[in-house]
């Protein structure tokens, strides 16, 4: 069996060398526009159902704190603004609170009442009491008042103020001179019937008192 000599071309000519490139370079671009078609006509894939786990997130690592402040944090005008969430105490009221710390709490001073004096007694004696409640006309001049504390004397000057007591009962009211009486023996005063009220029954018409002028 005769061998077979192969034999290579070579291509010495410049002609030659630029036809086998132009092969070259249409069969790569005519391979790869068949493989394209190719590609796009085959169906496309259906989309696999993917089953996911609920994941932990990973932990993050607390970021480094810096000592310099931030520009923007320093340039921000609403940080400026914003009110301190921590109350702080007014001036005054640390002022008024340090100054009760350092000083000695005492009482304030009670105002004194005034003293009112007793009334002066300038004449006293006793005698028979009586009253009545009839509306007239009184020697001052005022109209009769039952119910007021008022009495009529012989000769007392009017708007004079008499303590009159029932020694009894202890029992005592002071009333005012407006009326002249009683003109029955015996009797001094002539009492309304709301200051013999004070110190006696009026069902008694009248008793035997202790009085005193007041000056």
């Amino acid at each position: 069996m005769a061998a077979r000599h192969l034999r290579t071309r070579k291509f010495s000519s410049p002609a030659a060398i630029a036809a086998t490139a132009a092969v070259g370079v249409a069969l790569a671009v005519g391979g790869t526009v068949g493989a394209v078609r190719l590609t796009s006509a085959e169906p496309p894939a259906e989309p696999a159902v993917v089953e996911t786990l609920p994941s932990t997130p990973a932990p993050t690592s607390a970021a480094p704190t810096s000592a310099a402040p931030s520009p923007s944090a320093s340039a921000s005008p609403s940080a400026s603004l914003s009110p301190s969430p921590k109350a702080t105490p007014s001036p005054k009221a640390s002022r008024t609170q340090a100054a009760s710390r350092s000083k000695a709490r005492t009482a304030s001073p009670s105002p004194t009442a005034k003293k009112t004096s007793s009334p002066k007694v300038v004449d006293s004696g006793s005698c028979g009491a009586s009253f009545y409640a009839e509306g007239q006309m009184t020697a001052n001049g005022e109209t009769f008042n039952p119910d007021a504390l008022t009495a009529a004397h012989k000769t007392l000057p009017f708007n004079t103020k008499v303590r009159v007591t029932n020694p009894a009962n202890g029992k005592s009211v002071v009333v005012r001179i407006n009326d002249r009486g009683p003109f029955i023996d015996g009797r001094c005063l002539d009492l309304s019937r709301a200051a013999f009220a004070t110190i006696a029954a009026t069902s008694l018409g009248h008793v035997n008192v202790r009085y005193e002028v007041l000056g």
